[in-house]
């Protein structure tokens, strides 16, 4: 999956970039970032495993790999800001260059070349236009799932019509859940014996 792979070099990427260009210690980023991209790889992972049996799981899952990366996102935005550095716009033309490079690298050993050859400012722009392909790719994988369950429904869904198909197949669709119940309680009643076949008590002497 490429969402997944992108995910992982956004991990690897932040990685390295907290190792060279934040401090050691006392700066609760260094772990808020770190958490970020785990939880956005992880989250992408097992949403897309969690689809096979439950697409609502799927979905939230998804759903939170896509406000971990927002999350990152911020912490990048806020290290240029305060050091600086410029947010790369979209129009420049060595953002137009990264964008198109990012579209087609899914690799970390690509983006581990880019940020030993390049400044913190351009990691930090990297990793936020491989973030927003990254969330965009969620985006649609999400829209994709939500269309899937609307159609087809999930696992549970799915069983509920398999066994309506055979009640309906082997004659008892006509038996709904109150009809059913009525039966059991009639033929508890009686004794587990069918209605109109009870025996007469024999005569007191």
């Amino acid at each position: 999956m490429v969402a997944f792979q992108k995910a992982e070099c956004i991990y690897d990427m932040t990685c390295y970039f907290i190792e060279h260009y934040l401090p050691p210690m006392g700066d609760r980023t260094v772990d808020q970032m770190k958490q970020a991209a785990r939880s956005g790889k992880q989250n992408i992972a097992e949403g897309n495993e969690a689809c096979a049996t439950s697409m609502e799981t799927g979905i939230k899952l998804m759903n939170v790999a896509k406000a971990s990366l927002k999350e990152l996102q911020e912490d990048y935005e806020d290290y240029l800001r305060t050091h600086g550095m410029r947010i790369w716009e979209g129009n420049e033309p060595r953002c137009r260059v990264a964008r198109d490079w990012c579209k087609s690298h899914s690799q970390t050993a690509d983006y581990m070349r880019v940020c030993r050859l390049r400044d913190d400012e351009t990691v930090a722009n990297v990793a936020l236009i491989l973030i927003h392909q990254t969330m965009y790719l969620l985006h649609r994988l999400i829209e994709k799932f939500k269309r899937d369950f609307l159609q087809n429904g999930g696992i549970k869904e799915q069983m509920s019509a398999a066994r309506r198909q055979w009640r309906d197949e082997h004659g008892m669709g006509w038996m709904n859940g109150r009809e059913w119940n009525k039966g059991k309680k009639e033929n508890n009643e009686n004794n587990g014996k069918a209605k109109g076949c009870e025996q007469e008590e024999p005569p007191k002497t």
